[in-house]
């Protein structure tokens, strides 16, 4: 059963995360197969951007905690958005939770319809946004990513495009997506590589300086008491026990 689906339209590839009964939860399978699909991208010289969208009503629940992905593989699959010389623009009708806002911030261009939510859920199962950071933290507004780090709130498409988690948010995302996609396939493939290169570099020294402590801080943490106890309360849907 595939996970991704794929379409093309005037250059544009559409990869969609199609895991809807675990609401695209970032599964091992799932990384791998992006991470497959992407690169053939990277390879296909006519694909001009790809377009990283979703079935059902949530992009991307976060990791699958049943099935995760290993750290390393996570890293690569956002290094490999971000060094993709191609612009890689998300296409968001839904919720997106944990380590689904790590994709959206390797994205180029993010696009969301109004009555989607975000949330940064880590701290509540005992665990850190820590791999997601890489992208994030370059990207966007650190005082509202200390406050939705620590409390693990959710908010709303106008507050992530304010805090430059999302290019734009409207009613109708693939209104507000229409312009971008035409000046997409209006520009010459090369100027698109190199635009992208000087628009990524500052998010890959990122990566080049702390991707490793990273992954081996998230590895910690998900192995620790306080994870196995959040991660249980979660699926037996109960508060763990440090909720006062």
């Amino acid at each position: 059963m595939t996970l991704i689906g794929r379409t093309r339209a005037r250059g544009i590839e559409t990869l969609s995360l199609d895991s809807p009964a675990n609401r695209n939860a970032l599964s091992a399978a799932l990384v791998g197969e992006l991470t497959g699909a992407l690169t053939d991208c990277a390879k296909d010289t006519g694909v001009r951007a790809t377009v990283l969208t979703h079935t059902g009503n949530t992009f991307c629940a976060g990791a699958d905690l049943r099935d995760p992905p290993h750290p390393d593989a996570l890293v690569h699959l956002l290094r490999q958005i971000v060094e993709l010389r191609k612009p890689v623009v998300a296409r968001v009708t839904g919720h997106v939770r944990a380590g689904g806002l790590g994709l959206l911030a390797a994205c180029d261009i993010a696009a969301a319809s109004t009555p989607s939510t975000f949330a940064f859920t880590e701290v509540r199962i005992g665990v850190a946004p820590a791999v997601i950071s890489l992208p994030l933290l370059p990207r966007t507004d650190p005082r509202a990513l200390a406050r939705y780090y620590l409390t693990g709130e959710r908010f709303e498409a106008p507050e992530a495009a304010r805090i430059g988690l999302l290019t734009a948010a409207g009613d109708d995302v693939d209104a507000v997506l229409e312009p971008i996609l035409d000046g997409l396939r209006r520009a010459a493939p090369r100027g698109l590589a190199e635009t992208k290169q000087l628009l990524t570099a500052r998010v890959l020294e990122t990566f080049d300086r702390d991707a490793a402590d990273l992954t081996a801080l998230s590895a910690r943490l998900f192995a620790s008491p306080q994870a196995r106890e959040g991660m249980t309360a979660f699926l037996e849907r109960r508060d763990p026990t440090w909720v006062l």
